[in-house]
């Protein structure tokens, strides 16, 4: 759902055309399929580590990025946008914001029975099918500004970082 918020947020800009969300899509389900991989590779010699911050890495750059996107959708004008998806440096850190989740479910992957290959390639699928319907679903939009979608996105990043933490204290 992150991968969709952002994905939505993104096709509401007019510098993102079909293409481009093809690539955003792609980059986003890369990384969600790679990330089970090597929480899965990484997991059984970092679990009690990774345990005790994962929650609060995907916490912090959900919180970082949502909040810049909020502040960009308040204060700055279209033509002076920094946070521009198109740079491969802003993709690549919401690919990674967007799948620390995924590398958590990794780490889980590595104590029960299950294909990893298969999992990771469903979830690569998955995403892509997802992240390229928020882009074509925010070019059809016509109803919200981009201003306001990046402000809705940044605020759902924002939630689903604090959603995260929720869902680890109640586990501990």
């Amino acid at each position: 759902m992150d991968s969709f918020a952002v994905s939505l947020t993104s096709g509401t800009l007019k510098c993102i055309t079909y293409k481009k969300g093809l690539r955003i899509a792609l980059v986003f389900a890369l990384f969600q399929a790679i990330m089970p991989i090597l929480g899965w590779l990484l997991g059984i010699t970092f679990k009690d580590m990774i345990e005790r911050i994962d929650h609060w890495i995907a916490f912090s750059l959900l919180f970082i990025i949502g909040l810049k996107m909020i502040i960009e959708s308040i204060k700055v004008k279209p033509e002076e946008r920094k946070f521009n998806i198109n740079k491969n440096s802003v993709l690549i850190m919401l690919a990674i914001a967007t799948t620390i989740d995924a590398f958590v479910v990794g780490i889980s992957f590595g104590f029960l029975n299950v294909s990893i290959l298969k999992a990771a390639i469903i979830i690569g699928v998955v995403t892509f099918i997802i992240s390229y319907s928020g882009i074509c679903l925010g070019k059809l939009n016509r109803f919200i500004k981009p201003r306001t979608a990046e402000l809705l996105g940044g605020l759902v990043l924002i939630i689903i970082g604090i959603k995260i933490l929720i869902e680890h204290n109640k586990l501990i």
